[in-house]
């Protein structure tokens, strides 16, 4: 394949390690905003969402050319099927990631829920860790450091549990709390699916490498592992 593919497919792989990035620092600045009451902050995430949409669209744009104008062999068509599915996957992310932003901006009262707040800032935490090996599993073709990445997610599901569970909790005790638990109901189901989403990414870098599509995410494979962690260690 020619240098002019080869330099060409650099910038599409920069791009996209810059939209990661990016979404990274969007689930920090809108885990913020909702933790915090930052209606300001809340604001401009969601008026900057549309900076991944567009990276998104142009990185597309210039993968479809490559294709057309280049008809890659095999394996350089499917490093440029990667880009295109995984950073369809970041740009979900970045939705989600605007949508708790939404959240927060629905919110009209300063009350907050503090053990939710911290159980919300630790699913975040280890979702933008997540976030960050995967993106250095792309850089480094590293398909068994995705498939790590990906197993973590069963944490996630589990944090997404039990925070479940203390925002009903709340609800059940505070029934002036409801509208506010509901809305926290809603940002941690966008965390969880955030979650997903990276599994998704993981599996993109595995069928760089293979050409094979796979399923990682634990929770599909064996349905029972969440219930069984939850009994196994329920904190």
């Amino acid at each position: 394949m020619s240098q002019t593919f080869n330099d060409k497919l650099k910038v599409l792989q920069k791009t996209y390690m810059k939209m990661g990035i990016n979404v990274s620092d969007q689930i920090y600045q809108s885990i913020k905003a909702f933790t915090e009451n930052d209606q300001k902050l809340a604001a401009e995430i969601v008026n900057r969402d549309s900076k991944v949409n567009d990276e998104e669209v142009d990185l597309e744009k210039e993968a479809l050319n490559l294709i057309a104008l280049r008809q890659p062999v095999a394996s350089n068509f499917r490093s440029i099927i990667t880009l295109l599915k995984a950073s369809s996957d970041l740009e979900r992310i970045g939705d989600h990631a605007s949508s708790i932003a939404r959240e927060t901006l629905r919110i009209n009262t300063e009350s907050r829920i503090p053990e939710v707040n911290e159980a919300i800032n630790q699913m975040a935490l280890k979702i933008r860790g997540m976030l960050e090996s995967s993106l250095d599993a792309y850089v480094h073709s590293d398909q068994e450091a995705a498939k790590l990445v990906a197993q973590e997610d069963i944490l996630i599901d589990k944090k997404f549990v039990l925070a479940k569970n203390l925002i009903v909790s709340e609800m059940e005790k505070n029934s002036d709390k409801i509208e506010l638990a509901t809305i926290y109901l809603m940002v941690v189901r966008y965390l969880e699916r955030i979650g997903d989403h990276i599994v998704n990414l993981s599996e993109w870098i595995v069928y760089n490498a293979t050409g094979k599509i796979v399923e990682l995410n634990p929770g599909k494979i064996e349905p029972e592992l969440i219930a069984k962690e939850l009994k196994n260690n329920p904190k």
